[in-house]
């Protein structure tokens, strides 16, 4: 098993007397990290919200059904919880009723169970994010030559824990994850009534890879009114699929300050939705691929290492880009994605005499470990 630094902070709030609520995607291992920690307590209850007698018995519970439900039991794991109608209230329950329980609540989207515990839960719930294994968690487990061995089959295959650790078996799994897992929660939650729309949009999302998106031209594409667009567009966001890069403007006449990237959290589900997994060598995206990894490690790393530090990307109407910049404490840095170390690259005037950013660098294969989180001992 792979060792995830979201263990840590868990334990670290664990004694917190507060929910420990983790979303992310599915499949990610948030259910196998959080049983750890309760087998470690001993006996537990698991009440695993997709399965429907679970469902009936958590929607709208009282407290002496809830004592009933939970027994002698001092540590309660509520799985899947956005699929409970009304689940922030039986929380908010459990937390102020039962303050001896601990309580672990995990979520595979965040449509229902961010809205609903968001309120309930004020001052009562630290909450995380669980992702794909991350580069760094990858170099813990086999080492950093290895890791760096498997950079391409990253590339390609992303960083799901059964991708990762099936090696030879990476197009299957995936494949099964994009058709299935990836639009369970979205055709449940989301009111997705033209799953077809779904996939075509997903498509050309994925052949955007690492440009400015506009909804104008998706609607066009797809022959459908913008604001369908934007709405499968956050609920793809909310279901941990994509996310998207705002453009960082703050002075110049002449910057981008409406448009978007959007990225998706792992390279494999981007590729299995194109049913492409050609060598780098055969690929006309590999510099897409590059960024994608880049700019989702780099998410991952803010995350788990808490460092607040807002993301962006940079451009003119004039076509002058830079690929990431952040803003932090008010000082800026940012960086430029190349696969080819040999790249020549000049940061444009315009950005660093109005902005005068702390760092500005090229991340290549050759010294990207740093950008990630990892630099080798």
């Amino acid at each position: 098993m792979i060792a995830r630094f979201l263990e840590n902070q868990l334990r670290k709030r664990w004694d917190s007397g507060k929910a420990l609520v983790v979303m992310g995607p599915r499949q990610v291992g948030k259910t196998t990290l959080l049983r750890k920690l309760c087998d470690e307590e001993g006996a537990y209850l698991l009440l695993n919200a997709d399965e429907i007698d679970v469902r009936n018995q958590l929607e709208n519970i009282n407290l002496a059904r809830l004592r009933q439900l939970i027994g002698p039991n001092r540590v309660v794991f509520i799985n899947e919880a956005q699929r409970v109608p009304n689940i922030g209230l039986t929380l908010k329950l459990i937390t102020d009723q039962l303050p001896a329980i601990r309580l672990l609540v995990s979520g595979s989207s965040s449509f229902d169970l961010a809205n609903e515990i968001n309120e309930p839960l004020t001052g009562r719930k630290w909450e995380f994010r669980l992702y794909p294994i991350s580069w760094q968690e990858l170099v813990g487990s086999i080492g950093f030559l290895d890791a760096r061995r498997q950079l391409e089959t990253r590339l390609l295959y992303g960083f799901y824990p059964e991708v990762v650790t099936s090696l030879g078996d990476e197009r299957a799994i995936l494949q099964q994850l994009s058709s299935s897992y990836l639009y369970k929660d979205l055709l449940t939650f989301g009111g997705i009534r033209r799953p077809e729309l779904l996939e075509k949009l997903l498509v050309a999302l994925a052949l955007q890879l690492g440009n400015e998106v506009s909804y104008n031209e998706l609607s066009r594409t797809l022959q459908v009114d913008r604001a369908t667009v934007e709405s499968y567009v956050s609920l793809l966001e909310k279901a941990f699929v994509i996310f998207r890069l705002q453009p960082f403007s703050r002075n110049l006449r002449n910057e981008i300050s409406s448009s978007r990237k959007i990225y998706f959290y792992d390279n494999g589900i981007r590729n299995a939705i194109l049913a492409d997994f050609k060598p780098l060598s055969l690929r006309a995206d590999v510099g897409a691929l590059w960024e994608n990894f880049l700019v989702s490690e780099r998410q991952k790393v803010l995350h788990y290492q808490q460092i607040w530090a807002k993301p962006y990307f940079w451009r003119t109407h004039q076509q002058q880009e830079i690929d990431y910049v952040e803003e932090q404490d008010g000082a800026l840095r940012a960086w430029e994605f190349k696969w080819n170390p040999n790249a020549k690259i000049r940061f444009p005037k315009t950005f660093t005499e109005a902005y005068h950013p702390s760092q500005t660098e090229v991340i290549h294969p050759n010294n990207f470990e740093e950008f990630v989180g990892m630099v080798p001992a």
